[in-house]
């Protein structure tokens, strides 16, 4: 794709200051409006084009035909130069096509470049891919005079066209060699209702302060295309102006000025461009090409600088930010709008917005020029080309200032609809979100009275969110001004990192003796960071009739940190509060408070009836309390705890806070079989909450062990992590190879499926046991259905995870058109080997048949009798959920046929107890001699339903 990108920039930059040497070598300058007029329309026409290719064409033969269409009309107009064919227009077509071309190409290779690269592979080549064009410029610029003095100008356009053609020759073979990457035409939808009901499905029509900051974006990209069209005519005008020899002369200026230019931006691209936009902000680099333009022209304007230095340089700063500093800043200025409208607005805007003000300026343009030639209609024509210029400076200065008005319009209203989004719960993490402008924002928001608390207070939790560990620099000076409700939540952010520098402004918030809720984690913040307390202080707070919540934490704080009678006096305070059976909030506010005493000491020994308390507050706070100080023997009282209801979130957070000490218990839990669905279920989400590198790591290495459900939570747990570091971390270890792996893998399981459906389906109208049969096939029904879940979730780790989720959604329909529409959505995105494979088994159109033929490449299916399939089943019982392995055992029974022995051990030894019962069920008609041996084991199981079988089979 590199090489690919670099030729065709090659031929096109040559073609481009061709076209700019003869076109004001034939015309004037004011002649380019009519370019930009008819470059609207004709760039909308190309955009029609290339959707109706992609619709009677193969997209891999799209992206192959595209450049030749790109390079044919050169060649043509290198026969016009010539005289072999007259146009008549042919030196403005030349430049004409120069606009199309750079339409095409940009369209072409950043569709092609979505194909070949998955969202994730994306991040790290496209940048590689698009650094192609900054090369071309360095190569092109400076070859550029030596070719014309070789071959003439006019037959650089020959060696532009037979560039371009080698470009076209990499990008067929790439289309032909990775085929599978592009998709087919089988599932088009076909009318114009399903697509309006698809968009329905995947967006809603923005309202309210979404749909104002959609203006702005709009004005922010148009306003910089305007300036970018106005820029390059003064460019151009100054060179037709000052450049004697029109043609050769300025070629080889425009090709010099290019390659110059091309190695400002490599190193800008390179070495500057993501450290400027980390440290200043994405809206202040944003804003520097319009202030830029604004101070340069008025300088230009003036007279203090001259006019052709003036333009020439604002020409170079123009190219060199747009194309580096701005063109990295677009993506963050679309993040704030919701997802499901985002990719819309960006069509919208980039495909229809920018091509209407190309032609709108072209127009204004004319307009300009027209009214120049009105109100001087003797002037010479320098004078003229003079007071244009001015006029044009002077509109540049204008349009720079509403493009700064734009700007520091978005950078207002990003934050306010990020909160939005925030208290709506739409706001995802995401690495493209401008942290310093966000910051900035939450800072002036915070200090703002006149706003609402609520909202005051998402900006509290979006920048702990954002930056934890930096909180306090922001929160900490501005504690004394809050309110008392975000006084606590600050207080409470910042004690996740408490640092010794913000000592001195909470201990003026304590001087205030604020309220409970406010003193009581101000306490804990003072005399958890600082070094040298007077802990005598904290004896102020131990009197009765203080706050159970202050005089608890003041008593477990001097417990850590005074001495051996300030400890004492202190165990004796939380004793009576710990042993009080009438007030159950001093139970509670005692057991918080225990996690900041570092020792618990003679404490210890009320935990097990704390444990047993009536109050459910009381054992969450104990819990919690468990994991604060590590009392590693209370720790199977924590596993106990995921079992029950009432307290499992509590259990949830204390195992968060035990962090990677947790990892091994958490792993246990969830990998034993013998747990609970729902314990295990709980294990994986602690583990994605803890979130540590640990435990990723045990995470994506258990994803390869699991199966079934705990496979389904274990892959839902590394999705929901933040900033995609699930997503990264699987990718990081299996690679995309291993994650295709798992996806063949459940493809083969549904094989195997639906051949056992299939197999059993054929013999089941001469079984008197039909109605077991038919529970068995609605079983493994169920198990398919399982499959194709994981399979979504597998195509997360390699796809954008809301387009997959779209792509299911439009798959669950009864319609037909969204099942299309959805298969649609995969066909375009996926790009595996086994693409066909997959969207064959995911059309529910297709018989089971079809499917099994599809999956023949992985599983060769073979006919078997209703037994032996039976029997193969249980061979893959470590695949199959308890209730089919169960069906398994009924329809055995019921059927009479026999079983291998292993697998009726394996059943005997399950841990679910319906299917050990279903197994003696099987015994009682396969071996009753077996089964009266094994009775008096049985009747001891735990499990009751066993239990109760095995001593009704006993009596009998």
């Amino acid at each position: 794709m590199l090489a690919f990108y670099l030729f065709s920039s090659i031929g096109i930059l040559w073609f481009e200051f061709t076209a700019g040497g003869l076109f004001l070598g034939e015309y004037s300058a004011n002649v380019l409006p009519w370019v930009y007029i008819a470059s609207a329309a004709m760039g909308t026409g190309l955009g029609v084009l290339y959707t109706q290719m992609q619709r009677i064409l193969p997209l891999r033969r799209v992206i192959a035909l595209i450049p030749l269409l790109m390079a044919f009309p050169i060649f043509l107009f290198w026969l016009e130069i010539k005289g072999v064919i007259l146009f008549g227009y042919g030196i403005f077509l030349i430049r004409l096509w120069l606009e199309a071309i750079y339409t095409l190409n940009e369209l072409n290779t950043s569709i092609t470049s979505n194909q070949l690269f998955n969202i994730r592979e994306i991040k790290r080549t496209f940048p590689i891919v698009s650094s192609g064009i900054l090369m071309a410029d360095i190569v092109s610029g400076f070859s550029l005079p030596g070719l014309r003095q070789l071959i003439g100008l006019d037959n650089v356009l020959l060696a532009a066209c037979v560039m371009m053609l080698i470009g076209a020759a990499i990008l067929a073979y790439i289309s032909s060699t990775y085929r599978d990457f592009f998709p087919n035409l089988e599932r088009r939808t076909s009318t114009g209702q399903s697509d309006n009901t698809g968009r329905r499905h995947h967006g809603q029509r923005l309202q309210g302060p979404f749909r104002k900051y959609v203006v702005w974006v709009v004005v922010f990209f148009v306003m910089s295309q305007v300036l970018l069209l106005i820029i390059d005519l003064e460019y151009l005008s100054q060179l037709e102006q000052r450049l004697a020899d029109r043609e050769g002369s300025i070629a080889d200026f425009i090709a010099l000025f290019s390659g110059t230019l091309g190695i400002f931006e490599v190193v800008t691209q390179w070495f500057i461009s993501s450290r400027a936009i980390e440290r200043l902000g994405v809206f202040t680099v944003s804003a520097i090409l319009p202030i830029l333009i604004v101070g340069w022209s008025g300088l230009t304007l003036i007279g203090i600088v001259p006019i052709f230095v003036g333009v020439i340089i604002l020409k170079f700063v123009d190219e060199l930010l747009r194309y580096t500093l701005i063109a990295s800043t677009g993506p963050v200025i679309f993040q704030p709008i919701p997802t499901m409208n985002r990719n819309q607005i960006q069509e919208q805007v980039r495909g229809l917005a920018e091509p209407i003000a190309i032609g709108l300026t072209g127009a204004g343009i004319l307009a300009t020029i027209w009214l120049c030639h009105q109100l001087l209609p003797n002037a010479e024509e320098s004078v003229l080309a003079e007071v244009q210029t001015f006029v044009f400076l002077a509109q540049m200065m204008a349009l720079g200032l509403i493009w700064l008005l734009a700007v520091r319009v978005l950078r207002d209203r990003y934050l306010e609809l990020l909160v939005l989004s925030a208290e709506r719960g739409q706001l995802v993490a995401t690495r493209d979100m401008d942290t310093r402008t966000f910051k900035q924002a939450i800072v002036e928001t915070i200090e703002n009275p006149a706003l609402d608390v609520h909202k005051r207070g998402s900006c509290i939790d979006l920048l702990a969110n954002l930056d934890p560990r930096q909180a306090g620099n922001v929160l900490a000076p501005r504690l004394v001004e809050l309110p008392v409700s975000l006084q606590q939540q600050s207080l409470d952010v910042m004690l996740r990192y408490p640092q010794r520098e913000y000592v001195e402004n909470v201990s003026a918030l304590i001087s205030q003796s604020p309220r409970p809720e406010v003193l009581t984690p101000a306490l804990r913040y003072v005399w958890l960071t600082d070094d040298h307390p007077d802990v005598n202080e904290l004896r102020t707070y131990l009197d009765p009739e203080t706050h159970p919540s202050v005089r608890a934490t003041a008593a477990a704080l001097m417990l850590r940190r005074g001495n051996a009678r300030q400890q004492a006096e202190s165990t004796a305070v939380l004793r009576r509060m710990l042993t009080d059976r009438d007030e159950e909030i001093e139970r509670v506010s005692s057991c918080r408070a225990l996690r900041d005493a570092l020792y618990l000491q003679s404490l210890r020994i009320h935990i097990p009836g704390l444990l047993r308390d009536r109050s459910l507050r009381v054992r969450a706070a104990i819990l919690e309390t468990i994991a604060a100080v590590n009392l590693k023997e209370f720790y199977p009282s924590l596993v106990r705890a995921l079992a029950y209801p009432s307290t499992r979130k509590a259990a949830m957070n204390a195992f968060v806070e035990l962090g990677n000490d947790a990892v091994p218990m958490l792993v246990s839990i969830g990998t034993e079989a013998y747990r609970p669905a729902n314990v295990r279920a709980s294990a994986w989400r602690i583990l994605g909450q803890i979130g540590s590198d640990n435990a990723l790591q045990e995470m994506v290495e258990n994803v390869i062990v699991v199966w079934g459900k705990e496979r389904r939570n274990l892959l839902r747990s590394l999705l929901l992590l933040s900033k995609e570091d699930g997503i990264e971390a699987l990718n990081d270890y299996l690679g995309r190879r291993g994650i295709e792996k798992l996806i063949e893998q459940e493809l083969y399981f549904i094989a195997q499926i639906y051949a056992g459906e299939l197999d059993i389906k054929a013999q089941d109208a001469s079984w008197k046991e039909h109605a077991t049969a038919e529970l068995l096939r609605r079983s493994l029904k169920d198990q398919r259905v399982d499959a194709v879940g994981r399979l979504f979730l597998l195509m997360q780790f390699l796809y954008t995870s809301d387009t997959i989720s779209a792509a299911a959604f439009n798959l669950q329909s009864q319609s037909s058109d969204s099942i299309a529409r959805g298969l649609e959505i995969l066909d375009n995105m996926v790009d595996l080997s086994v693409k066909q494979t997959l969207l064959t088994v995911l059309d529910p159109h297709r018989s089971t048949l079809d499917h099994l033929q599809a999956l023949a490449s992985l599983v060769p299916y073979q006919p078997q009798s209703a037994s032996a399939r039976l029997r193969q089943l249980l061979d893959l019982r470590f695949f199959l959920s308890d209730w089919p392995v169960a069906c398994c055992y009924h329809l055995a029974s019921d059927a009479r046929w026999s079983l291998n022995p292993d697998q009726v051990v394996w059943g005997l030894r399950h841990p679910t107890g319906f299917v050990r019962e279903a197994v003696l069920r099987y015994l009682k008609v396969a071996s009753p001699t077996v089964l009266k041996s094994l009775l008096p084991q049985m009747q001891n199981d735990p499990s009751p339903l066993v239990a109760q079988q095995a001593q009704e089979l006993m009596q009998r």
